[in-house]
This record gives structure tokens, C-alpha cells and sequence, in this order.
């Protein structure tokens, strides 16, 4: 999507566009290496610091999951940790002036696809293929249609909340600045927004980051039921 509350497209790669949500990707991914590394290239045994701050945080992503899938499901922790970040770096964009990754559907699409394919898989794994491809037939084979149409909802339901959410916030703060801007011309008659100056900063606190934030921690934690509940 090119134009109005869409990303536009930046350059082109031998004919193929890069909108902004590729670019915004990219730069977020180059903060997140550049702090693992600068957290991580000198740790101690008393922590101090940023390393202090990432052990918090990973404590934290530890006993969200152990909390969530039980100890025997620890091993998820490193992804589901990865995606609460990656999704709450990309939510509170906005706050830097950068359109969220997250508002564009493609985005939101790709990370709910991978949650699709993790809950089929381990629930494949940990059950065996047979037994887990028999439960869609239970209670009885005719509803076989209805559970295959439920599993196919998930990822669509995971995708449209995320970027309803954020898209949503999106235009809402799109639309206050243009308020305001038409605000200062009817009422002062000049061009220059002085308006925009200080007032939405509240609605980019609530919808950069409280929300922003809020949700990574609703999709993540969707995430993990999902695979819990197909897993056992």
C-alpha cells in the first residue's frame, strides 16, 4: 500500500520497492544487534550497567515463560523473548518520528505466520503427526471443516489485532497534528503549527508507547498459550 496512511516506498533493489517499513525493519534490527553486542562484549560477575539492565530483562522474559508454558517449555524463551522486543522496539517507533513497522499488515502478517507454523509444528512434535492431525477430528469427523477454519483464523485474528491497533493509533495522531495545524491558521491566521508544539506529546505516550508496548506484550503472551495449548 503507497500513499495516505500507507508506508511509501523509498528506493527500489533492481526493481523491487522498499517502502518504509523495510527501512524502519532494518534500523531496528541494527539497534537491537548493536545493544546485544555493546550489553553482552564485557560481562562480569557483578553486573553493572547495561548488562545489568539485560539480565533484568532477560530474568523477566524467563519467568514470563516459565509462568506461561511451564519449566518444560523454557526453551522458547530466547524466541518469545525476541519477539516481545522486536514488537515493542517497532510499536513505539512513532515516538522518533519513524512509521511503526507494525502498521503495516505485511509486517504483522509475517510474525503471526510464524506463530502459526511454530503451534503446528510443536504441537506435531510433542504429540506425534498422527495424533495431533486425528484431534481435528475430534469430537466427531464432521466438525473437521469448523477446527480447520479455526487454526486458519489464528493467525488472521493475531495479524488484524496488532495492526489495527497500531494503525489505528497511526491515524489518530496523523489526524490531531492536522487538527491542530488547521487550528493555528483559523485561529491565529498564520501557516506556522504552533499547536503541534507540546500538545500531542500525551497521545504519543499513550499510543507510542503505553499501547505500543501493551500490545507486544498481548501478542507474545498469545503466542505462548497458542503453543501450549497445542502442545499438551
Amino acid at each position: 500500500m503507497e500513499g495516505g496512511f500507507g508506508p511509501i516506498v523509498v528506493f527500489e533493489i533492481f526493481g523491487i520497492p522498499v517502502t518504509q517499513t523495510v527501512t524502519t525493519t532494518w534500523f531496528i534490527m541494527a539497534i537491537l544487534i548493536l545493544y546485544a553486542y555493546v550489553a553482552t562484549r564485557r560481562m562480569t560477575t557483578v553486573p553493572g550497567g547495561l548488562q545489568n539492565i539485560t539480565e533484568i530483562l532477560v530474568d523477566s522474559i524467563n519467568g514470563l515463560t516459565r509462568q506461561s508454558m511451564g519449566d518444560k517449555n523454557i526453551g522458547f524463551a530466547p524466541y518469545m523473548g525476541t519477539l516481545i522486543i522486536f514488537v515493542a522496539v517497532a510499536n513505539i517507533a512513532g515516538l522518533f518520528g519513524l512509521r511503526p513497522p507494525t502498521a503495516d499488515v505485511n509486517t504483522t502478517f509475517a510474525l503471526s505466520i510464524m506463530t502459526f507454523i511454530m503451534i503446528h509444528f510443536f504441537g506435531a512434535k510433542s504429540q506425534g503427526t498422527w495424533n495431533y492431525l486425528k484431534g481435528f477430528t475430534e469430537p466427531f469427523t464432521l466438525l473437521l471443516p469448523l477446527n480447520i477454519m479455526g487454526e486458519l483464523a489464528t493467525p488472521i485474528s493475531l495479524a488484524f489485532r496488532l495492526f489495527g491497533n497500531i494503525v489505528g493509533g497511526l491515524i489518530i495522531v496523523n489526524l490531531t497534528y492536522s487538527a491542530l495545524g488547521s487550528l493555528t491558521t483559523s485561529l491565529l491566521g498564520i501557516s506556522v503549527p504552533l499547536f503541534q508544539v507540546g500538545i500531542p506529546a500525551l497521545i504519543h505516550v499513550y499510543f507510542d508507547l503505553f499501547a505500543g508496548v501493551l500490545q507486544s506484550f498481548i501478542f507474545a503472551m498469545l503466542t505462548m498459550v497458542f503453543i501450549s495449548i497445542a502442545i499438551d
